[in-house]
This record gives structure tokens, C-alpha cells and sequence, in this order.
């Protein structure tokens, strides 16, 4: 293949965490200014507000192995969770809150927050979800494209190894990612469209600038996007994983599918094209069921358990797993996909809380505790 150069295939990871209030359990909505202050001097540049109170977000350095990735996240978390227990806090690493109400959320007092509050009114103001998003450096722009317009059949594999959101306002809502339900409300959101290459996206781009109604690309959402920042594919389409391990494995099957198209175009091959009402398809049931239902293998017709396809992923990128010395991590998503993800252990606590007698309310609190625990397991000092 020529004309394209290699790319370094570095990454970095993006995690926002809700804060919850340790007395009542339920989120902190206005958390004292010295919380974020705590936080910026333990963290500096790689920790930041979201668009409401109750948020954090960090993010990794550059990393160039899963190691790096996940001792960045232990101390990391170690360290939110550090500064918010000096005002009664603690951090959740979940996409939802199991009951708190959208309503009562204070959003944060800067300028690209209130301008995002103001136009997307109340779709904006619901809004209370967290994601998690990585990011893979592909370097020349052209292949970057190429590549962009591959990824998406992928997609719905990831968000259903994540899933950290079933709860919303009390109820259990029977999806495993409600996040989703909540985020396709706001514009630009979803799969990505395709694009002939980087030309064709800065042309649509520009139109909405100049109309406009964007500043930039930073404000497009897709579950997929070329990165507005650097010079990356960033997938956005997963929920916040509740332990930091399946957050590193996730991101680790995701920059091995990032370099398998790679090996593929290198090769003068492509990963077959199917349409967006197909990918959708499988969004749908990997918000629904996480790993525990089946997704659609479309070249066969049918649907597949999840535990198969994990299998055929982990042998798709065996040598690009190899390559990455992420082998260990790349095989962690047999243990999400047996264990279940942070959802079904949230519908499990709450269940397990009903059937011993606690009261609705309880049961929920027993989901956010868990929640508390999980978020910092395996995230001690060292």
C-alpha cells in the first residue's frame, strides 16, 4: 500500500465520574469549589469540570502500552476519590445514577456550558450521563478517514463489553445502557455517517460552521469521530466502565481493531461495508442486553451469542494483539462477557436487596455503594 505512513497506534483514555453525596448517597449537585481545586493540584491538566457539578472528567496522558493506560487510571481515580472524601464525596465510575433526578443538577459556570444549556434546552438539561472514550493516533489523515468509515461495525461490540447504565430516576429500565436512550436525544449523536474522506467531512463541516450553528468539530458527537484536537479516532459510543480493568480492555480491543483495518488496507483490503440500518440493529441490542443477548452476524443472517463473537474477536486480532504485547488484556473480555458487565452486578445487588427485604430506596443505595466499592477496586497506591 502506498501513500499512507505508518501510524504509531499511541492512545489515551477519557472517563467521566459522578460524584455522589456519601450521607444520602444520592449525587452532590453543588460540590464545594475547593473539591475541583484538590483535584487540580493532585492531577493538573489531566483532570477537569464536565457540564454539571456533580461531574469529573480525566484524562490519560499519551500511552503507548496498557500498562501505562492502567496505572494512569488507578492513580487517577485513587486520587479523586482521595480529595472527595475530604467533603463527604466519593466518585462512581457509572453512566447513570440509580435514582437521582435531572432536575435538581446544577451545570457548570463557563461560558461553553451555559452556551450548550442555552441551545439545547431540555434534552441538554437531561443530560446527566458519563462516558468513557479513547482515542488512537493515526497520523496521516488520509488513512485516518479510511479507516473511520470501516470502524463503525465494530462499534456495538464495545458499547456492549461497557455497559454501566441501567438504571434512570429509580427505575430499572431494562436496557443495560440507558446512557445511549439519553444521549441520542441531543444532535450529532449516533453512528457516524460516511464520509468519501477528509475533504467531504471538512466540506460538511464548514457548512454548519459558516452557518453558524457549530463553532468547530469538538461539538460533534458521534459515537466515532475524528478527533476536533489531535490527530486520532476517538470512540465515544461506550458507557464509563465501573472497574478500571475493563475500561484498559476495552481500549485495548479497540486500538487491536484500529490496526487490523490497518493490516487490512495495507493489504489493499477492506473490512466488508454494511449499512447504518444494520450497525443500528446491533446498537439497539448491545444497549438492550449488554453481552448477555446475541448480536446479528450479518454475513450468516442470524443472530450469535456474544460469548461467540467475543471469541471470533480475540482470534480476528490475535496478531495485533501480539503486536501490542496486550494479549492479557485483549482476554479480559471473556471474563466481562462470563461475570457480566457493571450493569448486570448493579441489577444483581439491587435484586439481591429486594429479595432480603430492603424497601425500593434501600436497594438503590445498596446499587450506589456497590458502585462506590467498585470504582476504586484494584487502584491502591503503587
Amino acid at each position: 500500500m502506498t501513500g499512507f505512513n505508518n501510524p504509531s497506534f499511541t492512545f489515551g483514555i477519557e472517563e467521566e465520574y459522578l460524584l455522589v453525596d456519601l450521607e444520602t448517597r444520592d449525587l452532590a449537585s453543588d460540590p464545594p469549589d475547593d473539591f475541583m481545586a484538590c483535584c487540580k493540584a493532585e492531577l493538573g491538566e489531566h483532570v477537569s469540570p464536565e457540564f454539571f457539578r456533580c461531574q469529573v472528567e480525566i484524562g490519560t496522558a499519551v500511552c503507548s502500552d496498557p500498562a501505562e493506560a492502567r496505572r494512569q487510571l488507578a492513580q487517577y481515580r485513587r486520587a479523586i476519590a482521595t480529595c472527595a472524601a475530604r467533603f463527604g464525596l466519593a466518585p462512581i465510575a457509572a453512566s447513570t445514577h440509580p435514582f437521582a433526578e435531572w432536575t435538581e443538577q446544577v451545570h457548570t459556570a463557563r461560558d461553553r456550558y451555559r452556551d450548550l444549556a442555552n441551545i439545547m434546552q431540555i434534552v441538554g438539561r437531561r443530560m446527566l450521563i458519563c462516558g468513557m472514550h479513547v482515542h488512537v493516533a493515526v497520523e496521516d489523515e488520509a488513512l485516518r478517514f479510511d479507516l473511520f468509515d470501516q470502524i463503525p461495525y465494530f462499534l456495538p461490540h464495545l458499547l456492549a463489553l461497557s455497559t454501566s447504565s441501567p438504571f434512570w430516576r429509580s427505575d430499572e429500565t431494562g436496557l443495560k445502557s440507558y446512557r445511549l436512550a439519553v444521549f441520542d436525544e441531543i444532535p450529532r449523536t449516533g453512528l457516524p455517517p460516511s464520509f468519501s474522506g477528509a475533504d467531504e467531512f471538512k466540506r460538511a463541516l464548514d457548512v454548519l460552521v459558516k452557518s453558524g450553528e457549530l463553532e468547530d468539530a469538538t461539538k460533534i458527537w458521534w459515537d466515532l469521530r475524528p478527533s476536533g484536537r489531535f490527530p486520532t479516532l476517538e470512540m465515544r459510543i461506550t458507557d464509563v466502565c465501573t472497574r478500571s480493568d475493563e475500561a484498559v480492555a476495552i481500549a485495548a480491543v479497540y486500538r487491536c481493531i484500529v490496526r487490523m483495518l490497518y493490516r487490512l488496507r495495507r493489504s489493499n483490503q477492506r473490512w466488508r461495508a454494511y449499512s447504518q440500518f444494520l450497525i443500528n440493529e446491533n446498537r439497539w441490542l448491545a444497549q438492550r442486553n449488554g453481552t448477555a443477548g446475541n448480536l446479528i452476524d450479518f454475513g450468516r443472517g442470524e443472530p450469535v451469542p456474544y460469548a461467540d463473537l467475543a471469541d471470533e474477536l480475540i482470534d480476528l486480532i490475535a496478531d495485533d494483539a501480539a503486536y501490542f504485547g496486550c494479549e492479557r488484556e485483549v482476554a479480559h473480555i471473556r471474563t466481562i462477557v462470563h461475570a457480566g458487565t457493571s450493569a448486570d452486578r448493579q441489577v444483581k445487588v439491587y435484586r439481591d436487596a429486594r429479595d432480603s427485604g430492603a424497601d425500593d430506596r434501600e436497594a438503590l443505595i445498596a446499587v450506589v455503594d456497590h458502585l462506590i466499592a467498585e470504582t476504586v477496586a484494584g487502584c491502591g497506591a503503587g
